[in-house]
């Protein structure tokens, strides 16, 4: 909606509203809006196509760190041992972190 910048604007003298009409006007507004929807029922009801996961579990085998191995002092990533940059204080920093 265009807004015509050079219109006279009101004043408070030409405002005659009262407040039991600025109210009514108010109550009006919301009774006819549409009921809000709470957003978790939207989601509730999307489906992905074929993917029913309800009675999914995911099952991870963590393995320990190999022989070739390092965790990175800063990203804590698991990184080859060609991966490492330098080491400090006796913890090891990855080549991404170092750059």
């Amino acid at each position: 909606m265009a807004t015509d910048y050079d219109a006279p604007r009101k004043t408070e003298e030409d405002s005659e509203d009262s407040i039991e009409e600025l109210k009514s006007h108010r109550t009006e507004k919301q009774s006819s809006s549409a009921v809000d929807i709470d957003e978790t029922d939207l989601a509730d009801a999307y489906e992905l196509p074929g993917a029913d996961l309800s009675g999914e579990e995911l099952l991870v085998r963590v393995l320990p760190p190999q022989a070739d191995e390092f965790t990175c002092f800063n990203c804590f990533l698991v990184k080859h041992r060609s991966q490492i940059a330098r080491e400090k204080d006796g913890h090891l920093y990855c080549k991404e972190c170092e750059s």
